[in-house]
C-alpha cells in the first residue's frame, strides 16, 4: 500500500451574499445502466436465466443479448451453468447464464460516527467478512489511511484467492460522488475531505464515495425487495439522520450533493418540551430528537443509563420496558418525518433503515400506525413502509453498494482488475 501524502482541501469560506445560478455547479450527468448493465441486472434479477428470456425482460433482440453476454463472460462477471432443456425432442437445450461469485470482490468502508465497518462483499451483494473497529482519531488523513492500512488483512484472511475489484466508501451528510469528496460531515468535523483521491492512493485500487442513504437505496433496487425497483425513498435514522430518493434506477443528487439533508425537519407538537437544542439552534428536529446519542441522552434522564447505544438497543431487544418504550417513541417519531416524505414523494416504497423498525414488531407498527394518520396520500402503509433488507448488516452493506452500484451501471467502464473486452 502507498503513504497517504494528499493534503486535505480548504474548508470553504462563507458566503457573504445572495446565492446566485451562476454560483451553482453544474450537477454530474445521470449514469444510466448501459445495454451490458441492463442485461447484467437482468441476469443479476434472475439468473440462472437463459439468453432468450433475458432478452423478453429488457426488451433487446436476442442477438443483442448474445452480444452483451459474451463481453460478460469475456471479463468473468457472469458464468455459464449447467444446460436445461425442455420436453425430450423440443428446441435446443439452453445453458443459463448466472452471476459468477467466484471470481472477484468488492471492498466496501463505511465511516459513522464513532467506528467505522470494512467488509467484503461479493457481486451478488452477499457480505463475505467484516471487520468494524472504534475511531483513535476523527483527523481525516489519519482515518481513512488506517482504514487503507485494515484492508489487505481482510482481503488475506477472506477473499479466498478472489481478485478484489474496487472500494466503495460511504458516510452520513453530504458526500459529491462525481468529485470523490465529502462535502461537510459535522459530527466528524469534515468539510471537503478528497476520499476517493486519497484512499485510491493508499489502496492502489479504483474508489467509489457516496452518502449511505444512496448507498442503501441503490443497494436495495441491485439486491433487496422487488418493490423497491420502481421508486423508493429510503430514511436512516442512526448517529446521523438522513434520506435518499431514487427512481428507476436514478438517483437524485441535487446540484449541491444536499438532497436528503432531512435532519433539520422540524417534527411540531409533540417534539419533547426542553430537549437538548439541535446543532442548528432550535429543539424539536428529527435528528436531535431520534438520533443514536438523543436516544441514550433520554435513557439516562428517566434513569436507564447505558454505556452506547448498542447497549439500549440490546435491553430493548431483551425486553427491558423502559427501553421498549423509548424506542416505540423513536418509531412514532419517525413515522411523523416518514408521511411527509410520503407525501412530499408518493414513492412506491419508502424503507426505514432503523434497528427498532428492522427488529421489534411493535416499533414497525408503531411508525406505520402514525404515517397512516397522518399521510395525505399512503392509503396502505403495511406495503409501502417496510424495514431495511438489511437489518444487521446495513454498515458493512453501504460501503461495498456503492462500488457494486457503479459496477452494475457500468460494467464495461475502466475497471482495471477486468479483462479488456471490445
Amino acid at each position: 500500500m502507498k503513504s497517504l501524502s494528499a493534503p486535505a482541501r480548504r474548508p470553504r469560506e462563507p458566503r457573504t451574499g445572495p446565492l446566485r445560478r451562476a454560483d451553482i455547479p453544474a450537477p454530474a450527468p445521470v449514469r444510466r445502466p448501459t445495454g451490458t448493465g441492463s442485461v447484467f441486472g437482468a441476469i443479476l434479477d434472475h439468473g440462472p436465466v437463459a439468453r432468450s428470456t433475458v432478452a423478453r425482460l429488457t426488451g433487446l433482440s436476442p442477438a443483442s443479448v448474445s452480444g452483451h453476454v459474451g463481453r460478460l463472460l469475456a471479463r468473468g462477471l457472469v458464468r455459464q451453468s449447467a444446460e436445461t432443456s425442455g420436453p425430450k425432442g423440443l428446441g435446443r437445450p439452453h445453458i443459463p447464464v448466472e452471476i459468477d461469485t467466484g471470481t472477484y470482490l468488492v471492498a466496501g468502508a463505511h465511516i459513522a460516527v464513532a467506528h467505522s465497518t470494512l467488509s467484503l462483499m461479493d457481486l451478488r451483494g452477499r457480505i463475505v467478512a467484516e471487520d468494524r473497529q472504534p475511531h483513535r482519531t476523527t483527523d481525516p488523513h489519519r482515518l481513512l489511511a488506517g482504514l487503507a492500512a485494515r484492508l489487505p488483512r481482510l482481503v488475506a484472511e477472506h477473499a479466498g484467492g478472489r481478485t478484489v475489484l474496487a472500494l466503495g466508501l460511504a458516510t452520513g451528510h453530504r458526500v459529491d460522488p462525481a468529485s470523490g469528496v465529502i462535502v461537510a460531515h459535522p459530527q466528524l468535523g469534515w468539510h471537503d475531505v478528497p476520499a476517493r483521491d486519497l484512499l485510491a492512493a493508499a489502496t492502489g485500487l479504483p474508489v467509489h464515495v457516496d452518502s449511505h442513504s444512496r448507498a442503501l437505496a441503490r443497494a436495495e433496487q441491485l439486491f433487496g425487495q422487488e418493490s423497491t425497483r420502481t421508486s423508493t425513498v429510503l430514511l436512516f435514522v442512526g448517529a446521523v439522520v438522513d434520506a435518499a430518493f431514487a427512481t428507476e434506477g436514478a438517483m437524485h443528487r441535487g446540484p449541491r450533493s444536499g438532497a436528503g439533508s432531512v435532519a433539520h425537519l422540524p417534527l411540531g407538537a409533540g417534539g419533547s418540551g426542553g430537549a437538548e437544542p439541535c446543532s442548528c439552534g432550535r429543539t424539536g428536529c428529527l435528528q436531535s430528537e431520534v438520533s443514536e446519542r438523543a436516544m441514550v441522552r433520554r435513557a439516562a434522564a428517566q434513569g436507564l443509563v447505558t454505556g452506547s447505544f448498542p447497549q439500549l438497543l440490546a435491553r430493548a431487544l431483551a425486553g427491558d420496558a423502559r427501553a421498549v418504550a423509548l424506542f416505540r417513541r423513536r418509531a412514532r417519531l419517525v413515522g411523523r418525518a416518514a408521511a411527509l416524505l410520503l407525501d412530499m414523494f408518493d414513492p412506491e416504497v419508502l424503507v426505514v433503515v432503523e434497528p427498532g423498525a428492522g427488529r421489534m414488531p411493535e416499533c414497525l407498527a408503531d411508525l406505520r400506525a402514525e404515517v397512516a394518520e397522518r399521510s395525505w396520500v399512503c392509503d396502505d402503509p403495511e406495503r409501502a413502509v417496510v424495514p431495511s433488507s438489511f437489518t444487521g448488516s446495513v454498515l458493512a452493506t453501504a460501503g461495498g453498494a456503492v462500488a457494486l452500484g457503479s459496477l452494475y451501471t457500468d460494467p464495461l467502464g475502466p475497471w482495471p482488475a477486468l479483462p479488456a473486452v471490445s
